[in-house]
């Protein structure tokens, strides 16, 4: 069954006019009156809807039941991942969020060859933020995780919420990431490509991430933390 990412109040026996976004896609596929869609706003589990009428760029509906199933992760994971370039880190928000990713933050790195500001940064976290929202219809997520605006690590340290933190290291002294899971929510830090410089590292270690490896292989930037989702999230 199609599903659909729809950010509006929903409730049960209550017609509703599909937003844009929703409604482009359901005219996409040629859905005709009477095909049954599902609808998630985010805010817990989905609804069944049945299309009542195709305008021509507007989509009406009759929201029938809610089910309150829910897909995430066990464990939540918040990425705070280094801007990689070209399409890659299109790749890295679509297959975390299959993944479970709980929140991304991107990260403006000094080695990060995009460098985001003003009008082209609210673009691209737009267009990552509709990435997400496309990866969460298609795998089944309820809930949409959020990218949050680009930092640098400095500013993010700044406003850093509690919890666990880990970055990924090539130095000695790092643990396995699989010898780290527990029950409470993490930030991992990842590089973009050449990895963090030396001073953000240290910065990092000295609030408090913990060194962390994924073994002997040097992993590309998009690829090391969807690793780390896989091995704790599913």
């Amino acid at each position: 069954m199609p599903r659909f990412y729809c950010p509006t109040p929903l409730t049960t026996g209550q017609p509703l006019s599909l937003p844009a976004g929703a409604a482009r896609h359901v005219q996409v596929l040629r859905l005709q009156p009477g095909d049954v869609i599902t609808l998630f706003n985010g805010e817990g589990g989905e609804f069944e809807a049945t299309v009542t009428r195709m305008g021509r760029s507007d989509v009406d509906v009759d929201i029938g039941a809610h089910h309150a199933v829910e897909r995430e992760a066990v464990r939540a994971v918040h990425l705070l991942a280094g801007i990689t370039a070209n399409e890659r880190m299109d790749w890295l928000v679509e297959k975390a969020t299959e993944l479970g990713v709980a929140s991304i933050t991107p990260l403006v790195a000094e080695r990060s060859v995009l460098k985001l500001k003003g009008e082209r940064a609210e673009k691209k976290l737009a267009h990552w933020q509709g990435i997400a929202i496309a990866s969460a219809e298609q795998c089944g997520r309820n809930r949409v995780p959020p990218v949050h605006a680009a930092v640098t690590l400095a500013e993010w340290l700044k406003k850093a919420p509690p919890g666990e933190r880990w970055v990924l290291s090539l130095s000695e002294g790092t643990r396995s990431v699989g010898q780290m899971w527990g029950a409470g929510p993490v930030t991992v830090l990842s590089g973009p490509e050449g990895g963090l410089s030396p001073n953000e590292e240290l910065a990092a270690l000295a609030a408090g991430f913990a060194p962390v490896t994924l073994g002997p292989r040097v992993l590309r930037a998009e690829t090391a933390p969807l690793a780390v989702l896989a091995a704790g999230c599913v």
